[in-house]
């Protein structure tokens, strides 16, 4: 089954990376890849925005009061499965996800695996946030997130070349 309709909105307010070409259609593909994981069925609108270091750190003291760059941030507008509805398309408005671009690049590098490949997982990652899971407690809460983020990359053909481990780094 297919959500009904997937619409995702992506802004780019950063100036120092371009964007690759394809990614925006990835972005996409990778949403509806979760949402088709979680068999969320409801029209749903999803917002990425592409930043740079020194908005993400903004943006994270502002909104967590920690005053560091980050990867990603997610703004979720809704709760147990509750969301905002548009008023002009009916469809559940699930929240923002925020991403350092120059944070993307380096870990691309880092992980040696693609740019593109970095954000959509970012992507994935956030989206998941969006629907509510949480990561941060570890354990199994840890490891269904990352089986999750996997099987959604691999829906869109990234699948990962590597391990979970992260060498105690965890990604935010």
């Amino acid at each position: 089954m297919l959500p009904r309709k997937v619409r995702v909105v992506i802004t780019n307010d950063q100036e120092e990376i371009k964007i690759p070409t394809g990614v925006r259609m990835l972005i996409r593909r990778a949403c509806t890849a979760v949402l088709l994981g979680e068999e969320f069925l409801a029209d749903a609108e999803v917002y990425i925005r592409f930043v740079d270091d020194e908005t993400i750190r903004a943006l994270n003291k502002k909104h967590r009061n920690i005053n560091e760059r980050t990867d990603v941030l997610s703004f979720p507008l809704g709760e147990d499965g509750k969301y905002d509805v548009n008023p002009e398309t009916g469809a559940q408005m699930l929240g923002d996800v925020v991403i350092s671009m120059p944070r993307a690049v380096a870990q691309a590098e880092r992980f040696e695996h693609s740019i593109q490949r970095e954000i959509c997982y970012l992507t994935v990652h956030s989206v998941l946030h969006l629907l509510g899971y949480d990561h941060t407690s570890g354990g199994l809460d840890l490891v269904r997130m990352r089986e999750k983020e996997e099987a959604a990359l691999s829906k869109v053909g990234l699948k990962r070349n590597g391990s979970y481990y992260m060498d105690g780094a965890e990604k935010e």
